[in-house]
């Protein structure tokens, strides 16, 4: 089978395409190519892979030419981050619902020349809820919560959402929407989405780097480990129609956790020392965002499909750690 993963340079997907070289099939069937669609080049071990093939640059621009590929299986990750969309709203809307809208519509026009529906899963996010008015926002959102997102990025989460279950509908596709939740820790820099700080006060003081917490230790957010995720959406794939339960959203696991118990963690894995390189400094315009997130979730069918979190936070940076294996600038904190 022949598998398309859109952001496949980025951490989860690259992670995902890991996985899957290393599982070999997927949904039964033996994996032949799998192309990674990013503006960033794909890893070098990633490339080494002779079922890989990398193809880099801004997906719209790709989406012309996919009209013509034959793929069995996509997983569309791709997207321009909160933080991004907030201070950029034309970006967001090229990349995430013009990009988005292209790719429907390329495995659209496989399917009116005659080919069979891809399967497609589409990573959404926590970001499509929020407090609002008329509808205000549970401290615990579930799988029937009515999202009200309060950022650009999660009403373009949601708007996706909602495309990818009318062409499901109409039979152009077989879509299955995953929200995920804030995936930490995510190695290397910080990037542009809000949340970057939720990996940054963990990925830095185990690295000996002093990190600012732009939120208040009260905070509270769901949270999920990358391995988890990247099985969540592998699962999802797999799924059949009638197991994933309808065209809606899925949420994806989590642990509903608080930055005063990410401290707590972190200390119990790393020491006080490590600790201690987390200094709180609020920064109004991340923690207005922030502010308008779920406290927690729960993901009720997606424990159907045997899916569960991490059983404790520390649990997840100790899956960072043991990911940093051979790079020891990254635990210098610990040492």
């Amino acid at each position: 089978m022949k598998i398309l993963i859109t952001g496949g340079a980025g951490f989860v997907g690259s992670r995902l395409a890991r996985t899957l070289l290393q599982r070999g099939t997927l949904d039964g069937r033996q994996i032949e190519k799998i192309v990674l669609a990013d503006q960033a080049p794909a890893r070098a071990e990633l490339l080494a892979d002779p079922r890989i093939e990398a193809r880099v640059g801004p997906l719209l621009s790709h989406c012309e030419a996919l009209r013509n590929e034959a793929f069995d299986g996509v997983f569309h990750l791709a997207s321009a981050v909160s933080g991004e969309c907030e201070i950029d709203f034309d970006l967001g809307l090229r990349s995430n619902l013009d990009s988005t809208r292209a790719l429907l519509d390329a495995l659209r026009h496989r399917v009116n020349a005659g080919a069979k529906p891809a399967r497609l899963v589409f990573s959404s996010s926590v970001a499509v809820y929020g407090p609002d008015a008329a509808v205000p926002m549970p401290a615990i959102v579930t799988d029937t919560t009515l999202p009200t997102p309060q950022t650009s990025y999660g009403m373009h989460k949601h708007v996706c959402e909602h495309l990818i279950a009318d062409y499901t509908r109409k039979g152009y596709l077989d879509g299955r929407s995953a929200r995920l939740m804030t995936v930490t820790v995510r190695p290397g820099k910080p990037n542009g989405a809000a949340s970057s700080f939720f990996s940054g006060i963990i990925r830095e003081p185990l690295a000996g780097v002093v990190s600012i917490c732009p939120v208040g230790p009260e905070v509270s957010h769901p949270m999920s480990s990358p391995q988890r995720t990247v099985e969540g959406l592998i699962a999802v794939y797999e799924a059949s129609r009638e197991a994933f339960g309808g065209r809606t959203a899925m949420n994806l696991p989590s642990i509903n956790v608080t930055v005063a118990q990410m401290m707590d963690a972190l200390e119990e894995v790393a020491g006080p020392k490590v600790r201690a390189l987390v200094r709180f400094e609020r920064d109004e315009r991340i923690a207005g965002i922030v502010a308008n997130w779920p406290t927690g979730a729960r993901a009720d069918r997606a424990a159907a499909l045997g899916l569960k979190p991490e059983a404790s936070f520390a649990d997840i940076i100790r899956q960072y750690i043991a990911d940093c294996a051979g790079q020891p600038q990254a635990l210098k904190g610990m040492a």
